[in-house]
């Protein structure tokens, strides 16, 4: 017993220790301390940036004796406690640092906001798809402080999907937003820090930018792979594999015509509706021989939100291979699906979806127009994903970070 219990710990320390986080690099690591040193720091985080000990960046900075002078919080607020959508209000971090608001009356920082800040560091949990805004406000972040000639550095947290999954067409231009705002798939593959390096070059932003690397990630780990905490990035994003379905459904969800899990305790994970039938729609998806994926029959009735208290039929969600799925291929499989075995329910529903709203996640209104124009949907869906990917990679890959070493898929 007590071998059993050595080897259990032992195992479970190495794991614990697999990934270090950019932050705790930039904190601990002699070779970046110049970085801060004499510095006054504002602080792009929330509560999703666990550094090592269970300790927040924030206080992590603090108790390394550096000076924190004012810290901004993206959608969902410093503490995670808003919804989508909801306005983040100013606050106070230990009852004197202004915790400024970038998703209340402005989403991006204003001159007076950058007021005894002699640097910035970005510090957030992506979760790797591109209508996640928290991307969007270090964008937004960059953009301004090349303005006021104010350096960032962005320290490094696993893609929790991992770095090989690329699948979803590009953005249009014309529906750029804040769920989109950079020419990338819906999932790109790539970290914050990456991603930052991207937009700094492809937008030509001009910011004086680092990127701390993390220690230890690689391509083709999922975030459950790390050994790190995961901590729900927003409400709906409870789990460390949550980030995946969401991925599967987001579109989905701007149709108003099935549940997808939120309202229920699997977001994401299931599609259903009181009128559906389990067993015919599983069986449908899963002759279609989508890779890394499976659907199985089940019912829910969701707690809130579509379908409130309702007995709904549909079908769980399985990943079976979390290397080998293309999420957004899966995703219009099911809308292809929904269209083709309920057709009526489908056009009564997409007849009251919000087209620019639709693009805007969607990142195209090619996917609205062959929905609307096409009896038999999904491989015409699954090649739009395939438009420009090759380009894509290989623009790409000169912003992949040796680090974590790029395997092929």
């Amino acid at each position: 017993m007590r071998a059993f219990l050595f080897v259990f710990l032992l195992v479970f320390s190495g794991l614990q220790a697999r990934v270090t986080v950019g932050m705790d690099r930039l904190l601990t690591e002699s070779c970046y301390a110049p970085l801060l040193k004499d510095k006054r720091i504002g602080l792009i985080s929330n509560h999703t940036a666990l550094c090592k000990g269970q300790k927040l960046a924030a206080e992590k900075i603090l108790l390394s004796s550096y000076t924190l002078t004012a810290i901004f919080a993206p959608e969902h607020g410093f503490l995670g406690n808003y919804h989508a959508e909801e306005r983040v209000k100013e606050e106070l971090y230990a009852g004197k640092i202004p915790i400024h608001s970038l998703h209340g009356q402005t989403r991006r920082p204003t001159k007076a906001m950058f007021e005894n800040i002699d640097i910035l560091i970005f510090d957030i949990q992506d979760i790797g798809c591109r209508s996640y805004t928290y991307i969007s406000t270090l964008f937004y972040v960059m953009e301004e402080a090349a303005r006021y000639k104010i350096p960032v550095i962005v320290t490094d947290r696993p893609n929790p999907i991992g770095g090989l999954v690329v699948d979803g067409p590009a953005l249009e231009e014309k529906y750029r937003s804040f769920i989109g705002y950079i020419n990338i798939p819906y999932c790109h593959g790539m970290t914050a820090g990456e991603l930052a390096l991207y937009f700094n070059t492809e937008y030509k932003v001009g910011c004086d930018l680092t990127v701390i690397p993390m220690k230890g990630w690689k391509r083709s780990m999922h975030f459950a792979d790390t050994g790190l905490t995961w901590v729900p990035t927003s409400p709906h994003i409870p789990e460390c594999d949550s980030p995946l379905f969401y991925t599967i459904c987001g579109v989905v969800g701007e149709i108003s015509l099935v549940s997808t899990g939120v309202g229920y305790t699997t977001p994401f994970k299931v599609i259903g509706a009181p009128w559906m039938d389990g067993e015919v729609f599983a069986k449908h998806l899963n002759k279609q021989g989508f890779p890394g994926v499976t659907f199985l029959p089940c019912y829910f009735k969701p707690f809130y939100g579509f379908f409130k208290n309702q007995d709904c039929a549909g079908v769980q969600i399985v990943v079976t291979n979390p290397n080998k799925i293309m999420p957004v291929q899966t995703q219009f499989l099911i809308i292809g699906m929904l269209k083709s075995l309920y057709p009526e329910a489908f056009k009564k529903a997409f007849a009251t979806v919000k087209k620019e709203s639709f693009c805007k996640v969607a990142g195209t209104d090619e996917v609205y127009n062959i929905l609307k124009n096409e009896q038999y949907a999904i491989y015409k869906l699954k090649s739009l994903c395939q438009c420009n990917r090759k380009i894509f990679l290989q623009k790409r890959s000169g912003y992949l970070l040796k680090d974590y070493s790029l395997e092929k898929r």
